[in-house]
């Protein structure tokens, strides 16, 4: 619209400076060359006018005559060009589909047209490993490492560090995903690579460091950092111990404990290196402060260890640490325990009986057999209990949620799945009766209710 109303203006102005020439009188004369040339000013403007438009034809006629092997290259490598990115496309699809002999062609071809081999080495690496040559496609993933661009360099280190995890270089692997994190520190799938490389090979210090930038980059919430910040710790903890590292042993102990108060090996960890520092009663604070948040029996066990006398001591130390918790599970199996180690047989029969009305596991059927046995020798009675204990509820273990893997020691990575921090303290799994029509295939479950249980059934690592 407001091209148009200038259109019209400009029309409308020449349109009045055409009459106004038109209605003034005027003449026009021109000696050149022994000429004399006389006409009028409105045929003087029309002549020059023509002369200008004819001037212009022959200026755009030249140019296009002299432009026209320019623009026939320019035409040429437009048409090279999506000719190149049509096979680039074409290339990717036919790795997406398996296709190694095609992709590879359509590799060559899009490098041919396209002359850019940042666009094409990708593809020809991935034609390369799709047809099963690695050593090809490690060429191409280490030239496009050495690219100046940004973007094609992680292209090359991500191919080079997927090659030296499936070759099980964990050393290369894990120097290619330092150097990726560095060029990428943003990428979430970078920085977990870098984390679980850093914590198989217990490089737990950086494994803290990538932590914390994970953080950063809102990867990771403020709880999930602290937890794994938490076993990190815990793991410092024995590196330094194992040194002779003493005082940073339990200064990490410390922080592992404050970063997760929850954390059963940490505050058991940390209770034992106090005690061996000689601060007996602030491990046993530490034991109790746990017990509130998260009973377990290896507190308990901790807290006997830190116990100074015989049965009656040690006790007297769990009826106090019970207290904390006094109607939580673990807390009268504690006190039933040590009871039956001071041969107090009526307050274990109190507290064991208790459970088998309630939650009759393993655990529990075993000691009822230890009672009965202990008290009134009652052979008979012992054999029903520990009959039923091969039948009840398996004993909470410390137990990977992702795989089924039972381990009797709480570990930072499960050794068969390698997930890390995956142990729970909770019932493993185990087989129920089946027939062998039903019987489910081998997986994850039934492997770990097999690992699960010893010869008799029960299951290691139970408390």
């Amino acid at each position: 619209m407001i091209r148009a109303l200038i259109y019209l203006i400009i029309l409308g102005a020449l349109s009045l400076l055409a009459a106004s020439v038109a209605d003034t009188p005027g003449a026009v004369t021109l000696d050149w060359l022994g000429y004399r040339i006389e006409t009028s000013v409105l045929a003087l403007l029309i002549v020059m006018l023509g002369a200008s438009v004819a001037l212009a034809g022959l200026w755009r006629l030249w140019s296009a005559v002299t432009g026209s092997p320019r623009r026939v290259r320019r035409w040429q490598a437009d048409r090279r060009q999506r000719l190149g990115y049509k096979a680039l496309t074409q290339g990717m699809v036919a790795v997406a589909a398996g296709d190694a002999v095609e992709a590879r062609r359509l590799a060559r071809k899009a490098e041919t047209l396209l002359g850019e081999p940042p666009l094409t080495m990708l593809l020809s690496a991935q034609a390369a490993q799709l047809s099963g040559d690695e050593k090809a496609a490690g060429k191409f993933f280490h030239a496009m490492a050495e690219q100046s661009e940004p973007e094609t360099r992680y292209l090359g280190l991500h191919g080079m560090l997927t090659q030296a995890m499936h070759d099980g270089d964990q050393e290369q692997a894990l120097e290619l995903a330092k150097q990726a994190s560095e060029l990428k520190p943003k990428t979430e799938e970078v920085a977990q690579t870098l984390f679980d490389l850093q914590v198989k090979t217990g490089d737990w210090t950086d494994a803290e460091d990538t932590v914390k930038k994970a953080v950063k980059a809102k990867h990771l919430d403020a709880d999930a950092a602290k937890r794994r910040r938490a076993v990190l710790a815990f793991q410092q903890s024995i590196e330094a111990q194992s040194e002779g590292r003493f005082d940073d042993a339990l200064d990490q102990a410390k922080r592992a404990v404050n970063l997760s108060s929850a954390f059963v090996p940490a505050a058991v960890r940390y209770a034992d290196l106090l005690n061996d520092a000689g601060k007996r009663r602030r491990a046993v604070s530490v034991i109790e402060e746990t017990w509130v948040r998260q009973p377990h029996p290896h507190l308990a066990a901790a807290m006997e260890r830190l116990a100074a006398g015989g049965a009656e001591d040690r006790l007297h130390a769990i009826e106090k640490l019970a207290g904390y918790n006094r109607e939580h599970e673990e807390s009268h199996v504690a006190l039933a325990r040590a009871a039956l180690a001071a041969k107090r047989w009526s307050e274990a029969r109190e507290h064991l009986e208790s459970l088998a009305r309630t939650h009759a596991t393993s655990r529990v059927a075993r000691l009822m057999a230890e009672l009965e046995e202990g008290e009134k020798n009652d052979t008979e009675a012992s054999r029903a209990w520990l009959k039923r204990a091969t039948t009840a509820e398996p004993d909470a273990a410390w137990v990977c949620d992702h795989c089924g893997n039972v381990v009797a020691d709480w570990e930072p990575v499960c050794g068969r799945c390698e997930t890390f921090d995956g142990f729970f303290w909770m019932p493993p799994p185990r087989v129920t009766h089946f027939t062998p029509a039903d019987a489910p295939k081998a997986g994850p479950e039934i492997d770990g209710a097999i690992d699960s249980a010893d010869g008799d059934g029960l299951p290691k690592g139970g408390a």
